[in-house]
């Protein structure tokens, strides 16, 4: 009974971590739905290209660049949420193997955790940007819609 009860505070100290992934993992989630909708998106227009002329054609191609960039974005977004992931599962093993085995791993959990928030930050950021790239899609497709009912 003493030997499970010495592993509580190592899984105590673990739970953070675990918190954090389970985060992550939601906006896991939420990225790769953005990156399916793109690419949906992307094949619908696609599809529709050749039928078209002139100014439809020019504006379907602006679009077609947009979703693009928007791919390239959530790609990013999705590698960095990736690797903040995984560093903070290193993290985990870390601080049971320093807890285990009784090894000095605060630097490695330090830098780990660091890292894993900046990657997570990155991420974050690169989402944002792909926000603001869907609205300038959107905004060009308002004004086409007004221009075309005038």
């Amino acid at each position: 009974m003493e030997s499970l009860s010495s592993l509580l505070p190592i899984i105590q100290l673990a739970i953070t971590p675990v918190i954090l992934v389970s985060g992550m993992g939601a906006l896991m989630i939420v990225l790769t739905n953005r990156m399916g909708r793109i690419v949906d998106r992307t094949r619908l227009l696609a599809e529709k290209i050749p039928a078209m002329e002139g100014d439809e054609r020019r504006h379907l191609e602006d679009q077609l660049e947009i979703m693009w960039h928007r791919s390239l974005l959530i790609r990013r977004a999705v590698t960095m949420n990736g690797l903040s992931m995984l560093l903070s599962c290193l993290m985990i093993v870390a601080l049971f193997c320093g807890a285990l085995l009784e090894w000095e791993m605060r630097g490695v959990v330090v830098t780990l955790f660091g890292g894993s928030i900046l990657m997570l930050i990155g991420s974050l950021v690169v989402f944002l940007r792909d926000i603001f790239y869907a609205l300038r899609a959107l905004r060009l497709q308002i004004d086409r819609a007004k221009t075309l009912h005038r």
